[in-house]
């Protein structure tokens, strides 16, 4: 069996403490010189992955924001598959203290203890503005 594609997450599987090795660049380009595809699939936003790796060019596609973000390396081009989150919403968590709180363009991230606080805050039964797409 020959497979056409290998997908692979960022930290942890490419990167050991946030850095990818020389050894590690160079499986990837004989992978891509032999003809299949890599995706890189990822939790971080594209922003914070371009900080830390610069060879997106690997990648045929790069799927980030834990799915939320289909990103084409070759064209630049960004296909966010929902909305972005609205405005009120983060101006809502950062009110109540939410810290460090990561706003992407589909995803808002955050790390424990925070998860109570946001789940009040989605719970929240006020009205919000509504956004038309």
């Amino acid at each position: 069996m020959r497979y056409l594609a290998l997908a692979t997450d960022y930290d942890g599987t490419l990167a050991s403490d946030g850095a990818v090795g020389p050894a590690i660049i160079e499986a990837l380009e004989r992978f891509r010189r032999s003809g299949r595809r890599l995706i890189m699939v990822t939790g971080r936003e594209l922003p914070d992955l371009e900080r830390v790796f610069s060879r997106f060019d690997l990648f045929d596609r790069i799927v980030a924001e834990n799915g939320a973000v289909v990103y084409d390396p070759a064209t630049r081009e960004k296909c966010p598959i929902a909305a972005p989150p609205k405005p009120e919403f983060v101006e809502m968590l950062r009110a109540r203290g939410v810290a460090p709180l990561s706003v992407g363009d589909v995803i808002v991230s955050t790390w424990h203890p925070n998860e109570t606080v946001v789940l009040d805050v989605i719970r929240d039964p006020r009205p919000r503005i509504t956004r038309h797409l």
